[in-house]
């Protein structure tokens, strides 16, 4: 690095280049107050020492002098998701990962693919990496955890969950179950079922209750509930076959997210059902696929990427504000995409 780097200590402490020289290589020549003033400066700009820069530039016959400094590297934060395969997640985790990197964060990305245990084990690794944060949507994370990871100096912030005393960013999914309800009911369906898959996240499980709760208040009837194997675009096909087979069919299917509406629209096409004329469908999430789908798909839209820039934003705040920082749970709103599947 050029002397200027040595300069700037020197500034900031208010000394001689030489001093900060001296308190670098021989600290006993320097009064002790203007060594602490020197290694406070040297701490607050972030430089550390690059002897090996030095001896490659000048060679192994030249004269000391002060040596030469690089800036430190920042911690990285981590963001840990259940399924990276899931676009949702993975669009989550874009959107924190950019705000991150603005930020000149770099940013390291986990998944627990829905396993407490793997979970845990992520969040140790990054503690032992020393990481400044993670950004996490949960599956088993209790309060222990967050102790244990704010005892490590890193902050913590929930993705789609929320918590008293951490900071969280979610989305509104009861209200986006609600608008989804709605709109089967305004195009005359009341035969409505709804598919989820397993794990059932507390997000779908909110979903399920909006829509459950606008129905109720519609005299609509009950929201029967068709739980598949996984939340993927098999899942969705199995369930078309399942709803096919009742005594009663459905004329109108909220699904859990994206992939399963996909899925079961898919093969209600397949297998010569027309929707909506017959089967309406409506999915969860607007994930890319979903305008591009055999029947574009109607969806309720999350910002998705809002929603890891909002978080990657709590996390970088908990870390410059310490232990004054205040810590908020933001809501975001979905909105309903209207496309030709209802």
């Amino acid at each position: 690095m050029p002397q200027t780097s040595i300069r700037e200590v020197a500034r900031r402490a208010g000394v001689s280049v030489g001093t900060v020289s001296n308190v670098l290589n021989r600290p006993d020549l320097v009064a002790e107050a203007t060594r602490d003033r020197v290694r406070a400066a040297i701490r607050e700009l972030g430089f550390v020492r690059n002897e090996s820069a030095r001896r490659l530039r000048q060679g192994p016959a030249a004269q000391p002098e002060p040596p030469a400094e690089t800036p430190a590297r920042a911690p990285a934060y981590g963001v840990l998701v259940e399924d990276l395969a899931n676009p949702y997640a993975s669009d989550v985790a874009r959107g924190a990962e950019r705000a991150l990197n603005k930020a000149g964060r770099d940013v390291l990305w986990l998944s627990s693919d829905h396993d407490p245990a793997k979970e845990r084990r992520g969040l140790d690794l990054l503690a032992a990496q020393r990481a400044a944060g993670v950004l996490v949507i949960p599956v088993g994370m209790d309060d222990a955890d967050i102790a244990r990871l704010r005892a490590a100096g890193m902050a913590v912030v929930l993705l789609d969950h929320a918590r008293p005393g951490v900071c969280s960013a979610r989305v509104d999914h009861v209200a986006g179950g609600a608008v989804a309800a709605d709109r089967l009911l305004a195009l005359g369906r009341h035969r409505l079922a709804f598919v989820s898959g397993r794990p059932e996240p507390r997000p779908v499980v909110d979903r399920r209750e909006g829509a459950a709760r606008t129905l109720a208040g519609a005299q609509a009837g009950p929201l029967p509930l068709f739980t598949m194997d996984a939340l993927t675009p098999t899942a969705g096909q199995a369930a078309a076959r399942r709803l096919l087979a009742l005594p009663e069919v459905p004329d109108g299917v909220f699904c859990a997210n994206d992939l399963l509406a996909i899925g079961l629209t898919n093969e209600l096409v397949r297998l010569g059902v027309r929707v909506p004329d017959d089967i309406a469908v409506i999915g969860y999430d607007d994930i890319e696929l979903a305008a591009s789908a055999a029947v574009p798909l109607t969806t309720v839209r999350q910002p998705r990427r809002e929603l890891g820039r909002a978080a990657a934003e709590l996390a970088l705040a908990e870390t410059a504000e310490g232990a004054a920082h205040q810590h908020r749970q933001l809501i975001l709103t979905p909105e309903l995409i209207v496309r030709d599947s209802a």
